[in-house]
């Protein structure tokens, strides 16, 4: 009779990856990528006598409602190239813990412990599981929360990309002591404001013309838009986007070394890497 021996972790500082990211797994999470970036920023990639400006009031919910989709198929995608039972597990864990830490800071500005976590927990496990992470804990932090809308989609998506970038950060297995969190601080600042950036892109165009100024106007070119979209950014989310970024900073480094030794033991002792070995039937 076999009986299974798991070989030994490895105990080194080497990145885990929860998730290999494969040939169609890297392809379907490139084309959601190209299209995230056309649904948000197409009014400044669109002159105004084209189709899609004059469509500009339905151009939102169509992106919208195709980013569901793509990014479904890239969760799904990625699963079916490696997202095992333990990597299932540990991707419930931290999407729970997100979506609980997201209503901490509900209603007071910039009080969103979640991306700390997110910024920790792609660096560890890695791009891939990254991806699929922020996706999942906004989604759930959004049932949790009631915050279902046009906007949940480009949430997901931002999210993703946020958490996705601190698994491409340089370093995982050289970077430790003292730099790996501030490099992940200043990670996270500058991801924070580039998260803000991308929701007021998503939200932006749902403003009406006529309500206000600073709003997008189809008939007008990309400087004027520009202005606009600045001038958005500056009146409605400069100070959520700085409390945001100083938060990330602030908890990254008290807690992200304590954080970062937790999700490392607990890669290790999942084994997400290691193979299984079967022994020969005893003679």
């Amino acid at each position: 009779m076999t009986r299974a021996t798991p070989v030994t972790p490895v105990t080194s500082a080497r990145q885990a990856r929860a998730v290999r990211l494969g040939p169609r797994s890297l392809a379907a999470l490139v084309l959601v990528s190209a299209v995230g970036v056309a649904a948000v920023g197409w009014p400044f990639l669109v002159p105004p006598e084209s189709q899609v400006a004059a469509h500009a009031k339905d151009a939102p919910w169509f992106f919208a409602g195709l980013l569901v989709l793509l990014v479904a198929v890239v969760a799904a995608t990625i699963a079916e190239s490696g997202l095992g039972p333990k990597a299932v597990a540990m991707l419930g864990v931290l999407a729970a813990t997100g979506a609980a830490l997201r209503p901490i800071g509900a209603g007071t500005a910039g009080i969103e412990p979640m991306f700390f976590l997110m910024v920790l927990s792609g660096r560890v496990l890695g791009p891939g599981f990254g991806f699929v992470l922020g996706a999942v804990t906004m989604f759930a932090s959004a049932l949790l929360t009631g915050g279902v809308g046009p906007w949940l989609p480009f949430q997901m998506l931002s999210m993703g990309w946020f958490t996705m970038g601190a698994g491409l950060l340089p370093g995982p297995d050289r970077l430790r002591g003292r730099a790996e969190p501030a490099l992940l601080a200043a990670y996270g600042f500058l991801a924070a404001f580039a998260y803000g950036t991308v929701m007021n892109l998503a939200g932006w165009t749902f403003m009406d013309t006529n309500a206000s100024g600073i709003a997008f106007d189809a008939e007008a070119g990309v400087a004027t838009n520009l202005a606009r979209f600045v001038a958005y950014c500056l009146a409605t989310s400069l100070g959520w986007d700085l409390g945001r970024a100083c938060v990330t900073v602030v908890l990254t480094l008290t807690l992200g070394p304590a954080v970062l030794r937790a999700l490392r033991r607990a890669t290790r002792r999942a084994a997400f890497e290691t193979p299984v070995t079967f022994d020969a039937p005893a003679g």
